[in-house]
């Protein structure tokens, strides 16, 4: 029977453990060292990595670029008349602000008392004169018929004195009558000559100097009709319509009011001339020139124009200037409705451009970080003319490339950055 395994066993004398210390001792030393290079590592890395969802990067591409501002502004009606009253009198409105209306649609009514009774005072005035011109033909006739008598009753005394001194001179040559009587017929031959021709004279004078009063008189009815016709339009314009189609602004009288001549009464819009007003910064004034292509955002749609007015004065560090806008009829306009806008100052083409971005703040438009594979290095860059959405690179960048376009006060001018 075995009582235990005693005498199985087989006694082992221990060894040296000295080098066994030593060597577990290395050891330790080494993996503590290497635990502090990796810890020293990563507190390291940890200090010069960014979360790269905090970093905005773009593509460097190439392209159109377009120089442009920015602005804002509003619609504004560009024909938009005044209605004046044409003279003194009563206005009556036949329409209300904020009434649609048609060209040549009768809008308000001045009733004037003076005008109408002037009116009809210069038309019995013509009347008359035409009358008179009348009269004056009809005594014409007759003075026509007197000289005419007198002409032909001068026509037979000369005939009759002539036939008197031809027998004078037969008689005279036959000693027939005395030389007294003789000379007496050549005298009363004569005067029957000065007679007829004074007659004759008289006739044509008489016809010249009727026919001139006559024509006086016509030339004072034309007048007279001018003056008729003048009055008639004066009257006409009481009826007051509007000179483009669109609708009523405000009233700038009561209604029933009396008004004097020249005096503002409404104002009408036409809605088929809208144009739009921007205020632009007035540091780029000088770079704005008449004819330049703008951009309109309004109401969700976009129009294109160009600019047609530039202020010469400058308003709270503001120029304000008028864009007339294309086809806007696809559209539906009303005054002082806001807007934004795009005037595009500038266009290059087959450039090498960049998104905008504050990089160009906080790097001064020189500096930026090239991105690849995680890490970013920093880079030197030249930049050139800005649009609103991008920037034209220079130098320092290739087309392809992916910079950082965020602010880079995260990167604190170091060299070079791990993203994570």
């Amino acid at each position: 029977m075995i009582k235990d395994t005693s005498q199985q066993d087989l006694a082992i004398k221990p060894q040296n453990s000295k080098f066994t210390r030593a060597t577990l001792m290395a050891l330790v030393t080494v993996a503590a060292l290497t635990s502090l290079v990796y810890a020293a590592n990563e507190w390291t890395d940890q200090r010069l990595s960014i979360d790269k969802l905090r970093v905005k990067t773009s593509l460097v591409e190439r392209g159109d670029l377009f120089r442009d501002i920015a602005t804002t502004g509003k619609i504004v009606a560009a024909n938009a008349p005044v209605i004046y009253s044409t003279e003194l009198g009563q206005v009556t409105f036949q329409v209300k602000p904020g009434d649609m209306v048609n060209k040549n649609q009768a809008i308000a009514k001045i009733y004037s008392p003076e005008l109408h009774s002037t009116l009809k005072q210069a038309m019995t005035r013509l009347q008359s004169m035409v009358s008179d011109v009348a009269r004056s033909k009809l005594e014409a006739r007759r003075s026509e018929l007197k000289q005419k008598q007198m002409l032909e009753l001068a026509k037979v005394e000369l005939d009759a004195a002539r036939r008197e001194f031809n027998r004078g001179t037969l008689s005279n040559e036959k000693n027939l009558i005395s030389k007294k009587d003789f000379e007496e017929t050549q005298d009363n031959l004569v005067k029957a000559q000065l007679t007829y021709s004074h007659a004759q004279q008289e006739t044509q004078l008489n016809k010249d100097t009727v026919a001139f009063e006559i024509e006086n008189k016509k030339l004072a009815v034309t007048t007279q009709k001018i003056a008729v016709i003048e009055l008639q339009r004066k009257v006409d314009e009481l009826d007051i319509t509007s000179p483009v189609a669109g609708i009523i602004g405000n009233w700038l009288t009561e209604q029933k009011a009396q008004v004097a001549a020249n005096q503002p009464l409404m104002t009408v819009v036409d809605l088929t001339a809208f144009e739009a007003e921007l205020n632009v910064p007035e540091s780029y004034a000088d770079e704005l020139g008449i004819g330049m292509p703008v951009e309109v955002n309004v109401g969700g749609a976009k129009l294109s124009g160009k600019l047609v007015s530039i202020s010469p004065e400058v308003s709270n560090n503001q120029v304000t200037t008028r864009v007339r806008m294309n086809d806007i009829s696809r559209t539906n306009l009303r005054q002082n409705q806001r807007l934004s806008a795009r005037i595009i100052l500038e266009e290059k083409q087959n450039v090498l451009m960049v998104k905008r971005g504050a990089f160009i703040q906080s790097g001064g438009g020189k500096t930026t970080y090239l991105v690849q594979e995680g890490l970013a290095t920093k880079l030197a860059i030249q930049t050139g003319a800005s649009s609103i959405s991008h920037i034209e690179i220079l130098a320092g960048a290739a087309e392809g490339d992916t910079i950082v376009v965020s602010d880079l006060a995260l990167f604190k001018q170091e060299a070079s950055v791990f993203l994570n």
